[in-house]
């Protein structure tokens, strides 16, 4: 269990020893959502300048995310011409 009163990197928590680009969308944006619901409810303390720092790690994930997801309503749409 983490202490709570331990302040957690939060790119740090999500990506481990990976480099960023080694770390799937979809692993990063569960894994963001897991921190920032325990960091709101008070459950663990993130390094505030890391956590604003680090935003950036979630908006990549987003951003491919969104665009695998515009390329497979791309895909769809074509194949229903």
């Amino acid at each position: 269990m983490t202490d709570p009163e331990r302040e957690l990197n939060f790119a740090r928590e999500i990506i481990g020893q990976r480099g960023f680009r080694d770390v799937p969308a979809g692993e990063v944006l569960r894994e963001a959502e897991r921190l920032l619901n325990s960091w709101m409810a008070g459950e663990m303390r993130m390094e505030r300048p890391k956590l604003y720092d680090h935003y950036a790690l979630l908006f990549l994930a987003l951003l491919q995310q969104n665009r695998e997801l515009e390329a497979r309503l791309a895909a769809l749409e074509a194949r229903d011409v």
